[in-house]
């Protein structure tokens, strides 16, 4: 089990390009669906604690995953499996990058690639809140969310707590 989640990670980590919110999909595929390792309401509920911890949100969420799966050993695996394409991609990079970030075909290579990078984090987004399950009561908390933290700047984890707060509220049917 720890080497299938090793290289599940892995394989989830090479081709995952433009961040951790691109691997949601990847990840959900693999785990829930394909493997069936985790229930898909146990793995939104992993992908919400990871995405509210600091740090990587890849590393975050393969570690929950492996930790769930095999405790501390299965969480070891999976950091290395989802990071390590990561860090041997940059390190390549870096040591190439100052002599071809001028050529123009891989500055034209880098606009194309930004929007699509854009539209692989829309993606999961919309997922997510599919799963979410959002009601009447609770739409709004993601949008008022976004828009305050994207117009007027107020930093995220004040954001989450009053959502989290007026979440609770709105569980409990105060606001109708």
């Amino acid at each position: 089990m720890k080497r299938a989640l090793f290289f599940t990670f892995l394989k989830i980590g090479v081709a995952a390009f433009g961040g951790g919110y691109v691997m949601i999909p990847m990840i959900e595929a693999e785990v829930v669906n394909r493997r069936k390792w985790i229930a898909k309401d146990e793995f939104l509920n992993l992908v919400v604690v990871a995405q509210t911890c600091p740090g990587v949100f890849a590393v975050n969420i393969s570690t929950f995953i492996g930790y769930k799966l095999k405790k501390t050993p299965g969480a070891v695996v999976s950091a290395i499996g989802a990071s390590l394409p990561s860090f041997l991609i940059i390190l390549i990079l870096a040591s190439v990058w100052r002599e071809f970030q001028d050529v123009p075909v891989v500055a034209a290579a880098f606009r194309g690639i930004r929007p699509a990078v854009v539209a692989l984090i829309a993606v999961p987004t919309f997922s997510l809140a599919k799963s979410a399950k959002l009601t009447i009561y609770t739409f709004w908390i993601p949008i008022v969310s976004a828009l305050l933290i994207w117009m007027f700047g107020i930093n995220p984890i004040i954001v989450l707590l009053a959502a989290a707060f007026l979440g609770y509220l709105s569980s409990t049917r105060l606001f109708t």
